[in-house]
């Protein structure tokens, strides 16, 4: 009789169980959750689909550097076209980078197909990462791999691979994989105010008969509970004499689910390293700066480093390198761009045509800096000074090589020399008169 004695009190066990125990036993996800169900996270949703859309019209430009040193920017390569417009695929540039970004965030990573002839770059193929699998070495040290999609190998470097938390340059980490658990919470939560809502606002209770009653009119019960609190069926319940429904009060779970939906969306915003003033709206200037410095900027570097990889030939690998332009984004309001300008112009660090171009105004073809008679100009490399005002130069390396003249310009002076002023000699010079004492007596006072 054991077995079946047994089997009752696991059976009364279970009915006994609390909707808070069910509750938390919902709340430890015995499988990961997927990026759909991911996605269906506000929080999750707004930060990804956020950065995503700032990326996407950001754009990418080539860059080379000279022997020099200095950079200037590359115009009309069919890489920036590619890139930035049109892909010569289904997708344009700005839905490419979206989409690149998006699997960088919530999949193993993203990845492009380069087609080129040659030299010559024809189109930029994305390819959704659940079709990219890889044949692996198995040397720890020299690692090599080779891209598979629908059974068809290709070679790592004809790939854009754009990857998160990356070991061995094939596939990255997701946001998902790497916060699962936190976002199991956050899902599971959302599921649960799901249920909730589908018993339609009905308090739960539990019913009180002054006697026994049959096991028919249980399951009468029963059915009609499970009927009143269904979301799409109207039913009234008749309680017969003696039977009586006492309302249960809200549970602390079901009373802190709002505390509990916030505080899911703020530790979600912190897996991006986004102020949530981002999304909730109204964001300060110092919450958008932190936005594009700790959430933009990282992606776009490890995006502009997948080009870089995968679009630059070999004779360009040191002198040539992607980079973007995000000053759209840092823009200020007209008044505080226009302060700006002003004391650029004032202090000779922008021309005319400069600002008109950044304000992308025409060019008035005045290629003029502003400068002033009042300052002293040094050349820290020769040591040389030029004075504009008293139109004079000097050396404080080697005071001979500028040579002084009794009143006179120095010699060596681009602009040449001038008459030297007279001064009065010390024998001749006489006391000034009484007029000239009370002139300057005048003048004092």
């Amino acid at each position: 009789m054991w077995p079946f004695k047994k089997k009752q009190i696991e059976e009364r066990a279970e009915d006994d169980k609390t909707a808070e125990e069910l509750f938390l036993a919902a709340f430890l996800p015995t499988t990961e959750i997927t990026r759909d169900e991911a996605m269906q996270v506000p929080s999750f949703a707004g930060c990804v689909n956020k950065i995503c859309d700032t990326i996407s019209i950001i754009p990418i430009n080539l860059y080379r550097t000279d022997e020099n040193g200095s950079t200037e920017e590359v115009k009309d390569d069919d890489r920036v076209r590619l890139i930035n417009k049109n892909t010569n695929d289904t997708l344009d540039g700005p839905d490419f980078k979206k989409a690149l970004v998006f699997d960088y965030l919530t999949a193993k990573g993203g990845y492009a197909y380069v087609n080129r002839k040659g030299s010559r770059f024809v189109s930029l193929n994305y390819v959704d990462a659940s079709y990219v699998t890889f044949i692996e070495g198995v040397d720890p040290i020299f690692k090599d791999f080779t891209i598979t999609v629908n059974g068809q190998e290709y070679d790592s470097w004809r790939f854009v691979r754009m990857l998160r938390r990356t070991k061995d340059g094939a596939y990255g980490k997701s946001v998902i994989a790497e916060n699962n658990l936190a976002l199991a919470v956050a899902y599971n939560s959302l599921k649960f105010e799901g249920k909730l809502m589908k018993r339609g606002g009905n308090k739960k209770g539990f019913l009180e008969a002054e006697k026994k009653i049959d096991k028919d009119a249980v399951e009468y019960l029963k059915e009609s509970f499970n009927k009143l609190y269904s979301e799409d069926t109207e039913n009234a319940i008749v309680l017969n004499d003696g039977v009586k429904f006492h309302e249960s009060s809200e549970s602390s779970t079901e009373m802190q689910l709002n505390e509990n939906k916030k505080a899911n969306g703020s530790e979600i915003c912190k897996l991006f390293g986004m102020p949530p003033g981002i999304l909730a709206g109204g964001a300060t200037d110092k919450e958008w700066q932190q936005y594009i410095q700790y959430c933009i900027i990282p992606v776009l570097e490890a995006m502009v480093k997948a080009f870089d990889r995968a679009l630059l030939l070999e004779n360009e690998q040191e002198t040539h390198f992607f980079g973007y332009d995000v000053s759209e984004l840092i823009r200020a309001d007209i008044k505080t761009r226009f302060d700006a300008y002003e004391k650029a112009y004032k202090n000779g660090f922008l021309q005319i045509d400069e600002i008109r171009a950044l304000e992308k105004y025409p060019s008035l073809n005045i290629p003029f800096f502003k400068m002033g008679l009042q300052d002293v100009l040094y050349d820290p490399s020769s040591g040389d000074i030029f004075m504009p005002n008293m139109n004079r130069w000097a050396n404080i390396k080697d005071p001979s090589k500028f040579p002084s003249e009794d009143g006179g310009q120095l010699p060596g002076s681009p602009t040449g020399s001038q008459e030297p002023v007279q001064q009065p000699d010390e024998e001749t010079k006489e006391e000034p008169g009484e007029e000239v004492k009370a002139s300057e007596g005048k003048d004092k006072s």
